[in-house]
């Protein structure tokens, strides 16, 4: 019976799919971030940003100056006026800009010298501490953080990488940080599916084995979310097979020292983002092949949407979007 009542308190919530909206784009978006029901931004190759505030009856699309050859995979809105984009790409093309004034003016903040560097993911706890993870240099995972709102950059040192390890650039949460201090970041590649966690802002890291799928350099780990300081999942499996379900979900009860499978097998595909739903207390995954909703913990997964996207951003009353290819912009809104 209450396996039941899940499931169906589960459909009564998610009574449609997402709802598409206008992007004004065809840029293939991987970032977005909602300040609130109204306020939302995203961003996308060749250099594209966009902002909405009426919930996206109208989002408003551009470019950050000087930045069009650029892939702004992740972005992180602090209010309305004040967000951050991050370039994915080799070297130099790996960069951070910043705009105070609700994208009037961009500043250019980071330029990644080193040639092996490529960024994946940035976050922010507050408006002056935050990071960026990114690929291996010189056997270790790239991490940095702020402390002054992104005027300086100060470099971390993680645990070793394995042997072709690294991170995906995907969604912008194969990083995810919680509360004042707490940041976890995934891992994929032949053999990797490591999650890292630091309690201290980066200072000191451990690392954790998953049994997410790693049988190839398109597979791993690529979000991580946490409904509080010990419970988390993590999502992923293999974007080049993106229907295939094996081994896609790791789930967390100790703050991410040990992770297991659900029960009930994972989401029906490969997956790219995931979140948590506070006021409703549900999860929500998305990807290439489709979205999928738990009302269990991540121990069971019922699929609601079959549409294609990358990313996704929720405010904690349930609403969110969702980005992806070609400029899709799709809405949740909870049923009534």
């Amino acid at each position: 019976m209450k396996a039941l009542s899940a499931l169906v308190f589960t459909a009564s919530l998610v009574a449609q799919a997402w709802m598409p909206q206008n992007s004004h784009t065809g840029a293939s978006l991987r970032g977005v971030s909602a300040v609130d029901a109204r306020t939302v931004w995203a961003s996308g190759s060749g250099g594209a940003w966009l902002v909405t505030i009426d919930g996206g009856s109208v989002w408003r699309a551009a470019k950050v100056p000087g930045a069009e050859a650029l892939d702004f995979r992740g972005i992180r809105a602090i209010d309305g006026r004040t967000a951050y984009v991050m370039s994915s790409g080799p070297g130099d093309k790996s960069r951070i800009y910043k705009t105070s004034d609700a994208g009037e003016h961009w500043t250019l903040q980071f330029t990644n010298a080193d040639p092996k560097g490529f960024f994946d993911a940035i976050a922010f706890w507050d408006e002056r501490h935050g990071m960026v993870v990114g690929d291996p240099i010189d056997g270790r995972l790239e991490v940095l953080t702020t402390d002054d709102g992104g005027a300086t950059w100060r470099q971390r040192t993680p645990p070793a990488a394995l042997p072709d390890e690294g991170a995906f650039a995907a969604s912008n949460t194969c990083l995810t940080l919680f509360g004042k201090d707490d940041a976890w970041f995934g891992t994929g590649g032949p053999g990797a599916a490591r999650v890292f966690h630091s309690s201290d802002r980066g200072i000191t890291w451990a690392v954790a084995a998953t049994a997410i799928r790693n049988d190839g350099p398109a597979a791993g780990i690529f979000s991580l979310a946490f409904a509080d300081a010990r419970r988390g999942i993590a999502v992923g499996g293999d974007y080049s097979k993106d229907k295939e379900d094996a081994r896609n979900i790791a789930l967390t009860s100790d703050g991410g020292r040990t992770w297991s499978a659900p029960p009930g097998g994972g989401p029906k595909g490969f997956r790219s983002a995931i979140a948590w739903l506070p006021g409703l207390r549900l999860w929500i995954v998305t990807g290439t092949s489709g979205s999928d909703v738990s009302a269990d913990n991540g121990k069971t997964w019922k699929l609601f949407d079959s549409g294609a996207y990358h990313a996704m951003s929720f405010v904690p009353g349930g609403e969110g979007w969702a980005v992806g290819p070609q400029g899709r912009i799709g809405r949740f809104q909870p049923a009534e």
